[in-house]
C-alpha cells in the first residue's frame, strides 16, 4: 500500500497527544545548519516532516528534536554523536530513539531500524510508511 507523506503527517497530527507547551518547529535555515554540522543531507520527506510534525508524541514514540538552542532532551545532534559512537553508519539519520536503538532515515529516503546490540532487517520503503505503520499503528 502506497502511503502519501502529507496524509501520514495529517493522521499523526490527529493521533498525537497534546503537548502542554507548543514546541518551536525548525525552519529551512535551521535544517541547513544541522545538515552542515552532521555532514549528511536530509531527504526532502524528512525536511517536510520535521517542519510540520516533529513535535509529535504518539504511542510512546516521539521524534528527535532540531532546536536553535540545541537544548532539547531529545536533541538530534546529541543522539547522532551517541549513536555513531555505538556504530551507527555516518549516513544514517536517527529520527526516533527506542530504548537505545534507533529508527533512521537513509539518504534514499528509506527508513531502517538500527539496534546497538545486533543487526536488524526491519525497514520501511519511505518515511510515510514508517509514520503510519511503526508509529501510528505501532506494528
Amino acid at each position: 500500500m502506497d502511503i502519501d507523506l502529507n496524509s501520514a503527517i495529517a493522521e499523526l497530527k490527529n493521533s498525537r497527544i497534546p503537548l502542554p507547551r507548543p514546541q518551536q518547529l525548525p525552519d529551512d535555515e535551521l535544517l541547513n545548519a544541522y545538515e552542515q554540522e552532521l555532514g549528511v543531507p536530509f531527504p526532502s520527506a524528512y525536511r517536510t516532516f520535521v517542519k510540520e510534525a516533529s513535535d509529535s508524541i504518539c504511542n510512546g514514540k516521539d521524534a528527535l528534536r532540531l532546536t536553535a538552542n540545541r537544548d532539547s532532551p531529545r536533541e538530534l545532534l546529541d543522539t547522532v554523536i551517541e549513536a555513531r559512537q555505538q556504530g551507527l553508519p555516518k549516513s544514517w539519520i536517527p529520527i526516533c530513539e527506542d530504548n537505545g536503538n534507533y529508527y533512521c532515515i537513509l539518504e534514499d529516503g528509506t527508513v531502517r531500524y538500527w539496534s546497538h546490540d545486533g543487526s536488524s532487517n526491519e525497514s520501511w520503503p519511505n518515511l510515510a510508511s514508517w509514520i503510519k505503520q511503526a508509529w501510528i499503528d505501532g506494528e
